[in-house]
């Protein structure tokens, strides 16, 4: 499954909302002047990186399914 090229892009996809949700925490742990400008925006990307992995998961699940 490892060499399967669509398994890789829903990892990369999850790991990418991993990335965005650990930077999310960071900053809000944090606190300052960059998370109060930038923790929507933060959480935002997080949202739409989630359902584009999601997106890939289902399209995963489907095509080897079939």
């Amino acid at each position: 499954m490892a060499d399967d090229p669509l398994f890789l892009l829903v990892a990369l996809s999850c790991l990418a909302v991993l990335a965005v949700l650990l930077l999310g925490i960071g900053t809000f742990g944090k606190g300052g002047e960059f998370n109060r400008k930038n923790a929507n925006k933060i959480m935002r990307w997080r949202i739409g990186l989630q359902a584009a992995a999601v997106a890939m998961i289902l399209l995963f699940v489907y095509i080897r399914g079939l």
